[in-house]
């Protein structure tokens, strides 16, 4: 039977692709070959072809084979975003070993969970962060340490000396220029970017293929220690591919890559796609609205996938009108709704529909996404390619009829395998629906009658006021709209009345810092049900972000657990 969304299938798209058979890997060595001179990477004016690209690829991939690495060892990966993180990924992948991303606001404490874990031998990582790493690998038993670390330096691939445009702000100066020495690694060795880079050793027999594991990245979920999340190959292909033909990527795509490489959507949508078509990526080390609105004039960037508050920063920024947005065709992206106020002046200024996704981790990220050519606003999307997703009782399972919540399940080959080491948690991840394998997500949705589906909240994240349900999402959308209000994260109060009341922790404009408290609620009586009128208001300077850009509402929520 077709599915509702099929009416507005774009009839430009196949409804789904079939996987190749070939590695990831192949996509880097596809391109250097038609592409030898072209600009693969761009950092702070320091160009690299898709010739030198492959070539460091060929030579660190040795040097890893010689440290021992062997076809489906894990090899953790702890890096901003520099060409260096891409080399190494693409390295990993050619030694035939499995790529483990790790975020770097990581600790000691927390990088030990990366190393035990997947049982990792190997590390590569750049000097501002090789302390913390081997802090964590000393503090383990002699048996579980890392035996290796390549160390790099930011200026390992650009030029410290580099002024104008694509220099680096003065805030980041320090950070990036300064050489670290190499730490201590107690039973291993460690070793510099340009040591592994010179050390002359051929990289082994490529013998992956499709169904080889490439990628184990961690996601948290509600309780207990991170879980990795097994992706083949194939998995990341399909999404990869999906993208070029979703939005007709083609070899001179331009992309502004901000959003953390460490993170699926940064690995997958930005950093996979762009290398499979060929295009550049213009990579910045960290967020900053001025330095993406200068790379963005200046190298005329056509693609931007992002979180929103990104693009809401950049517009507030008060050097905005100096910039050249004319060059972007496509900008997107997912982890939160993107403001209707923000989309309709991105469409009203720029000519700019924002297209709005869903994915997880577990499903390397895209599951869902707007077509171009009929997207809605604050919405999911449709299933992609391959895919098909429902909205079901979290309880029953039984599917849920149009426009009521539920839970959204998902079934497609961008689907991971399951956990690493976690079977209880994999066959609860998992459940069977009309003959297929759903990935439960977690996360409450609902499809309305044209198929499209729209985020509700986290199946956990749910404030209950006198037996109202309030959904978090939903409020913060709308208090977006308030000129007074830059952000803002709902969360649950104790309420010895109603037993939990909303509140609202607000980030205001910098135009608007005299606003009250009875301001922001007084508007909210006005713009939404009473009962989902925010009952205290918290006044922040910024609200706490992952190093993927999402509001990290649970911290929050924990610490007002804790005052009540």
């Amino acid at each position: 039977m077709d599915r509702p969304h099929y009416k507005f299938w774009p009839q430009r798209l196949p409804r789904s692709i079939t996987v190749p058979a070939t590695s990831l890997w192949h996509n880097l060595k596809t391109n250097a070959e038609r592409y030898p001179g072209k600009a693969a990477m761009v950092f702070f004016g320091s160009e690299i072809s898709y010739r030198e690209f492959a070539a460091q690829t060929e030579r660190l991939a040795g040097t890893l084979h010689a440290l021992g690495v062997k076809r489906g060892d894990r090899v953790v990966l702890d890096m901003q975003n520099c060409p260096q993180l891409v080399i190494a990924h693409f390295a990993i992948l050619r030694a035939n070993a499995v790529v483990v991303p790790v975020n770097p606001m990581n600790r000691a404490e927390e990088l030990k969970h990366y190393i035990l874990d997947p049982d990792a031998k190997v590390a590569i990582t750049t000097g501002d962060l090789a302390p913390e790493l081997a802090k964590a690998s000393n503090a383990l038993d002699p048996k579980d340490r890392l035996a290796h670390m390549i160390v790099t330096q930011f200026t390992d691939t650009f030029d410290a000396g580099v002024t104008g445009d694509e220099a680096p702000p003065p805030a980041w100066r320090d950070w990036l220029l300064t050489r670290h020495p190499l730490p201590e690694l107690l039973d291993g060795a460690t070793m510099s970017w340009t040591d592994a880079m010179n050390a002359g050793h051929p990289p082994p027999e490529h013998v992956v293929g499709a169904n080889d594991m490439a990628l184990l990245p961690y996601t948290s979920g509600t309780t207990g220690l991170p879980k990795g999340c097994i992706h083949n190959h194939s998995s990341l292909n399909h999404n990869a591919f999906a993208s070029q033909i979703w939005g007709l990527g083609s070899s001179e795509a331009v992309v502004l890559a901000v959003v953390p490489m460490f993170h699926i959507t940064g690995v997958v949508s930005m950093m996979h796609t762009t290398v499979l078509i060929g295009g550049t990526l213009i990579i910045m080390p960290r967020w900053d609205r001025d330095v993406a609105g200068r790379l963005i004039s200046r190298r005329k960037v056509t693609s931007w996938t992002n979180i929103p508050t990104m693009v809401i920063d950049l517009m507030a920024s008060p050097n905005f009108a100096n910039y050249d947005l004319s060059s972007l065709s496509y900008i997107g992206g997912g982890g939160a709704a993107m403001p209707q106020a923000v989309a309709q002046r991105l469409l009203e200024q720029f000519g700019l529909k924002y297209q709005e996704g869903y994915g997880l981790t577990e499903t390397s990220a895209p599951s869902h996404a707007n077509p171009f050519e009929n997207p809605k606003q604050q919405c999911l999307g449709i299933p992609y390619m391959s895919t098909d997703s429902r909205v079901v009782d979290p309880d029953t399972l039984q599917e849920m009829p149009i426009g009521e919540s539920g839970e959204i399940i998902t079934h497609g080959p961008e689907v991971f395998v399951g956990y690493w080491k976690r079977p209880d948690a994999t066959a609860a991840a998992f459940v069977e629906f009309e003959g297929k394998r759903f990935f439960r997500t977690g996360d409450m949705g609902r499809m309305d009658e044209d198929g499209y589906f729209f985020m509700t909240d986290r199946l956990k994240r749910m404030i209950n006021a006198s037996g109202f349900k309030v959904w978090p999402a939903e409020v913060e959308l709308l208090m977006f709209k308030n000129p007074a209000i830059q952000e803002a994260c709902v969360i649950a109060t104790k309420d010895a009345y109603r037993g939990e009341s909303v509140k609202a922790v607000v980030v205001l404009r910098p135009t608007h810092k005299d606003t009250t408290e009875q301001q922001i609620i007084d508007w909210c009586r006005e713009n939404m049900a009473v009962y989902k009128i925010p009952r205290a208001v918290q006044f922040v300077d910024a609200l706490p972000k992952s190093g993927s850009g999402k509001v990290m509402w649970r911290l929050l929520q924990e610490a007002e657990s804790k005052s009540d």
